[in-house]
């Protein structure tokens, strides 16, 4: 008797006595397909039977059962089993990705990642039309959906928290509740539950290659996915042209998050409480910075799991690669705000507008902002 599997498991299992001609119950297919067809305490179910027995014959039941439990036994063995993969070094990337259309627009835009309403206020005082609120408290979400309404056609995608435990899926449902125009997803866990939502991958999905865009962009319907902040200039730019430079978000400007942590600082230190329930939030009332040995101060944020994430206390900027990437068709590039004033918020955001208009050069941008002239985690070869 041979056993296959849907994945490509083949076994085989002889009897261990003879056919003997059959008197009365000979072994018919539906015969056959009653008896090996009993596998309710195993993972599988008889698909599909082939009968190549000739004539009357028959063998014990007690065979044929054991024969059944054998082949189950070995094809669970072979499942268990590592995969055995052969290399094929004639492959090439572009033969694993699909052949996606290349989809463009008229210009590449601006996109603002603001993290206070009074950030948000200020915003909304540009020509920036696409807007991302990343805020502790998800419920001032429905305030800031509000808030960008009223000024009139612009949109605004709002961020969970970067992390999703199990029992937290009602933070997620405070942040649908704002109905939002679409959500910036941060983790598997918020792919699943925003499905049905429009969507964007954040950098904490790490795109580092094509082919996990591809995957995550077909397998979740994701809009695009923003490129891993792992990625040197040259190292982006190669995840540029190995598929389609639409699928990806760029940030251009950041305050880049150092660590994120569930320890909260906050409430270890500016309370006597242990947790959310008796700390009196001091993440509501206070900022902190963390100093470290050159002077610079790193600045504190928690969200709304009371996990704390320590951003670069010096923003960094990629100004000098934007004409570059957008020349690699590249059309959506981000600006991230953490602590900044609302003053420093609109200045920002028009230096880029005149950067993106080729009124200025990146030296002239990230000279005038005092800036770190970085792309990525690693500054790498430039």
């Amino acid at each position: 008797m041979i056993g296959r599997d849907r994945i490509g498991h083949v076994v085989q299992v002889e009897s261990e006595m003879p056919l003997v001609e059959a008197h009365n119950r000979p072994l018919t297919s539906d015969r056959l397909q009653e008896q090996l067809g009993r596998l309710g305490n195993t993972p599988f179910r008889l698909e599909k039977l082939t009968n190549h027995l000739n004539g009357s014959a028959m063998l014990p039941v007690s065979e044929l059962n054991r024969i059944r439990r054998e082949i189950v036994t070995q094809l669970e063995t072979l499942r268990a089993e590592p995969k055995r993969w052969q290399i094929n070094s004639d492959a090439t990337l572009s033969e694993l990705l699909p052949n996606v259309p290349h989809r463009t627009v008229s210009a590449p835009s601006l996109l603002v990642l603001v993290r206070s309403l009074s950030q948000l206020r200020a915003a909304l005082e540009t020509d920036i039309q696409t807007l991302y609120c990343e805020f502790e408290d998800p419920r001032a979400y429905k305030q800031a959906v509000q808030m960008v309404r009223e000024s009139g056609d612009k949109k605004i995608w709002v961020a969970p928290p970067r992390i999703t435990k199990s029992g937290e899926n009602w933070i997620l449902q405070q942040v649908r509740d704002s109905q939002a125009n679409g959500y910036l997803v941060r983790n598997y866990d918020q792919l699943q539950f925003f499905k049905s939502d429009r969507c964007i991958g954040d950098f904490s999905l790490n795109v580092a290659n094509a082919l996990t865009a591809d995957y995550l962009i077909q397998t979740f319907g994701l809009e695009r996915v923003t490129a891993s902040y792992d990625l040197n200039i040259a190292q982006l730019q190669d995840l540029l042209t190995s598929g389609s430079p639409d699928w990806y978000e760029v940030t251009i400007h950041q305050h880049m998050p150092m660590f994120h942590m569930e320890h909260c600082v906050f409430c270890a230190f500016m309370s006597d409480g242990t947790d959310y329930t008796n700390c009196g939030r001091p993440c509501e009332k206070h900022e902190v910075k963390l100093r470290d040995r050159v002077g610079t101060e790193h600045i504190l944020t928690a969200d709304a799991g009371c996990r704390n994430t320590v951003f670069n206390g010096k923003a960094q900027t990629g100004a000098e690669y934007l004409q570059s990437l957008a020349k690699l068709g590249v059309n959506h590039f981000r600006i991230e705000f953490v602590n900044e004033s609302a003053e420093q918020v609109k200045h920002t955001i028009e230096c880029y507008q005149k950067l993106l208009n080729g009124e200025i050069n990146g030296s002239q941008l990230w000279r005038s902002l005092n800036l770190q002239n970085q792309l990525g985690v690693t500054r790498g070869t430039f």
